[in-house]
């Protein structure tokens, strides 16, 4: 199986890349990335300021299967528009190319609580994308819902820091749901669901991946 990866350098993206490279099942890792990876056997790793601009090359290593690790805050963006170019317009536009090329096979992280109706841009934002990769038409897609995801970052979040923290004091008396999800966890969910490919759509919540 062919597998391109989309996110490969960011927390969860980059457990990803980690698990999937260690698999046989997987003939090709196709990561498009802004700064070059190390190499390693099996990976394809096309490099490029603009991932759009990518998308023609990407395609043509006929994939057959996508895992969708993007994402950002706003604050990291630097405006509302960068980062919802991130978190929804690159997902939609790189899955639409997908599945017109033909993959058949597709699996996306979001987050707990993502509703379109959100008054929050983070999780209104997450909700649309969640919303719109399902009328895309995928045979298979798997949309992943992690509460605050444990694991060491590239970049300082001091509030998500803050948070993680106070989650693992309150673990004892807090619902699974609101657990601390750890990026290698979610990463071998995406793995195993694009292995697995099972028809429909399949939501996998935060209180599986604990």
């Amino acid at each position: 199986m062919k597998l391109l990866l989309l996110g490969a350098t960011g927390l969860v993206g980059s457990r990803t890349l980690k698990l999937a490279l260690a698999n046989d099942a997987f003939s090709e890792v196709i990561a498009p990335t802004r700064k070059p990876l190390a190499p390693s056997e099996r990976l394809v790793n096309l490099v490029g300021s603009n991932l759009e601009e990518l998308v023609p090359n990407l395609m043509s290593y006929q994939p057959n299967a996508v895992i969708c690790a993007l994402g950002t805050t706003q604050a990291k963006a630097g405006s509302k528009e960068a980062f919802r170019h991130v978190d929804y317009e690159l997902p939609i536009a790189i899955g639409k190319a997908a599945h017109a090329a033909g993959v058949e096979t597709f699996a996306i992280v979001t987050a707990m609580g993502a509703s379109a109706s959100s008054m929050s841009l983070y999780y209104r934002t997450k909700g649309e994308v969640e919303r719109d990769i399902q009328e895309i038409g995928f045979r298979s897609l798997t949309i992943c819902k992690p509460s605050l995801i444990g694991g060491e970052r590239n970049e300082a979040r001091r509030a998500e820091r803050a948070a993680l923290t106070l989650l693992r004091l309150l673990a004892p008396i807090l619902p699974k749901r609101f657990h601390i999800n750890p990026a290698d966890v979610i990463a071998a969910s995406l793995i195993d669901s694009v292995l697995i490919a099972k028809p429909g759509c399949r939501w996998i919540y935060a209180e599986e991946m604990n």
